[in-house]
């Protein structure tokens, strides 16, 4: 998997870490089970601080997408991903609602908004380009 990180961007770096991780499996790009790089050898690679990585693998161990042996090191959890809970349908509605009101304000029609909305599901679910 590459990980491509924008470091103009206004959102940090080890969410953009965790953002990508997570739509690699989402895209079956990463596998369960699939080793990932050890915090040592994945900030090295992008060329980030070990505590930026570290975060970002904290942040997706609490949430279930990985798991962190000793022996075996950072693997995606094989036993599959995080169950769809009312928590994070609420966190989902917070997110969205303020870019679903500035689409609104711009002109978009419900339809247009669905339409961009499967495309980008589509996307991710294929593992196309997120550009």
């Amino acid at each position: 998997m590459i990980i491509q990180l924008d470091m103009q961007s206004e959102l940090p770096i080890y969410s953009q870490l965790v953002y990508q991780i997570i739509e690699g499996i989402a895209s079956g790009e990463l596998q369960l089970g699939e080793a990932l790089p050890s915090v040592r050898n994945l900030a090295a690679d992008i060329g980030v601080n070990l505590h930026t990585v570290n975060k970002a693998y904290t942040l997706l161990k609490q949430d279930g997408y990985i798991l962190v042996h000793r022996q075996k090191g950072v693997v995606v959890n094989p036993d599959g991903m995080p169950d769809l809970t009312d928590d994070f349908l609420k966190k989902q509605q917070r997110e969205l609602r303020p870019i679903i009101a500035e689409a609104i304000c711009r002109g978009m029609t419900k339809e247009e908004l669905s339409a961009v909305l499967d495309q980008m599901y589509d996307d991710v679910k294929m593992g196309h380009n997120k550009e």
